[in-house]
């Protein structure tokens, strides 16, 4: 629905539409101009009071035989500060009043003057908690979709460097930028990526990315393997930029989705890349090593355990030094959920009760659950180690489906013996190689197709690119 040149009819159409009356956040002044009356909306806290003030002063300048006929030349002659819009549309001026932007009426105009002085609340942008690195810069992505922009254009000086907004939802109307370097995307992937997105049929982005990611790649929900790589680091989201993948920030989440990404690509880590070389490719390959380990230790010792003639001479110190009085798999298992427990646990612990009540459970779930015979001291070092590895590489949703795999495997030992530890470790090498990226290509590529060159690439860190004058 379009304005009326007369402001009272805009008045109290947007007064029933917005609830004025009910929502105190929403604050409308009447002024007067030039002997006419105007009238701003905007939304209290999101609005940078000092460009108000700066605008203000100049309306009550105007003089009546200076008015301009219409709003175009009006906002062109008299609001020298802010981004100015002009709307027509009732319904687009009120979703861009809810994201922030001032909007100003004018008796006698029936359009809609935006004025983007938006301010949104922000905390710093300090080094992110999970994506912490040994050597690097030390800021990170924050809730403002604005500063994550602003921390990719200030690495790369570049206008080949592309953010395009997009919004979604029909109640959040949640803004989405997709970053890419023109010449190296795959054009076909940013179609199809962008295509999805203006279809996307959802009241909401409740979860931000993950339900954006949810509704991007519907298919295989049931494969754990996580088909995005997630950063709050904007030196790895700079970096991918280069690389030809594309970014997508969702406001008010403080991390960068990069896509599309393999396994190999999921591995990575900035730190990678601060050390020389060799220290880069120590790195990278423990890490690998350590991944594999996680997956495998507890069902392949479970497996030794239930067939004790098949332990090597020089691997006897592995057998267990106690009869267990509960069987392993169910202390293995225990152990799995009570890691998570314990971890959740550790979320919602405030910071000042963190320190006692981690020495407190590292002594009775430690050395008493030993003595008590619920669990052997052999289970409960092999699970340590497991859960401190897994901490080795920053994605949660990789370590979560190690983890899964890691549980079937060992069910599936229990209860088959051979069989079942092959079939465990079939099905997890299947859940890796058969899934695909967003863009429908081999999910551990360069192995499957081989390229040689580029499988050298994922397991040494070589010299970084540069040119020659």
């Amino acid at each position: 629905m379009e304005f009326s040149p007369k402001l009272s009819d805009n008045i109290k159409r947007l007064h029933e539409k917005l609830d004025v009356q009910s929502n105190f956040d929403v604050v409308y002044r009447v002024i007067h101009m030039a002997g006419r009356e105007a009238c701003i909306y905007f939304i209290d806290g999101f609005t940078k009071d000092e460009v108000w003030l700066k605008i203000l002063p100049g309306f009550a300048a105007i003089k009546e035989e200076d008015m301009p006929p219409d709003a175009h030349t009006f906002s062109k002659k008299y609001l020298p500060y802010g981004e100015i819009g002009l709307i027509k549309d009732e319904e687009q001026m009120i979703i861009q009043l809810l994201m922030g932007i001032s909007c100003l009426f004018i008796d006698g105009y029936d359009t809609c003057i935006t004025v983007d002085c938006r301010t949104y609340p922000a905390r710093g942008v300090s080094e992110p908690e999970k994506d912490k690195v040994l050597r690097g810069s030390r800021d990170g992505f924050v809730e403002t979709l604005i500063f994550n922009t602003a921390l990719i254009r200030r690495r790369i000086r570049d206008p080949k460097l592309t953010m395009e907004i997009m919004s979604t939802g029909e109640s959040s109307h949640t803004d989405i930028a997709i970053c890419y370097f023109k010449g190296r995307v795959d054009e076909k992937l940013l179609t199809m990526i962008k295509d999805r997105i203006s279809k996307l049929e959802v009241d909401a982005l409740t979860m931000n990315q993950e339900s954006l990611a949810e509704c991007l790649y519907p298919h295989k929900w049931f494969n754990p393997f996580p088909k995005f790589k997630f950063s709050e680091r904007p030196d790895t989201a700079a970096a991918s930029i280069l690389e030809g993948n594309i970014i997508i920030l969702v406001d008010s989440s403080p991390a960068a989705m990069i896509l599309p990404s393999s396994v190999f690509d999921i591995i990575e880590e900035a730190d990678d890349y601060y050390f020389p070389p060799v220290t880069g490719t120590y790195l990278r390959l423990s890490r690998l090593v350590i991944a594999i380990l996680t997956l495998f230790m507890t069902p392949t010792w479970l497996l030794l355990m239930q067939n004790p003639e098949i332990i090597p001479s020089w691997l006897q110190f592995t057998r267990l030094s106690e009869v267990p009085q509960v069987p392993l798999i169910f202390q293995l298992l225990i152990l799995e959920f009570a890691i998570d427990g314990l971890r959740l646990a550790a979320v919602t612990t405030p910071s000042m009760l963190t320190t006692p009540l981690s020495v407190i459970a590292g002594i009775v779930l430690g050395e008493y659950s030993v003595k008590s015979g619920w669990f052997n001291s052999e289970t409960m070092l092999y699970m340590a180690f497991v859960t401190i590895a897994n901490y080795s590489q920053a994605s949660f949703e990789l370590g979560y489906a190690f983890k899964f795999m890691r549980m079937i495997m060992l069910i599936t030992t229990a209860i088959f013996n051979y069989w079942g530890f092959l079939g465990g470790v079939l099905l997890s090498l299947c859940a890796i190689v058969f899934n695909k990226t967003i863009a429908g290509k081999s999910y551990i590529y360069p192995l499957i197709p081989f390229h040689f060159s580029e499988l050298k690439k994922r397991f040494f860190r070589g010299r970084l690119p540069h040119k020659q004058k």
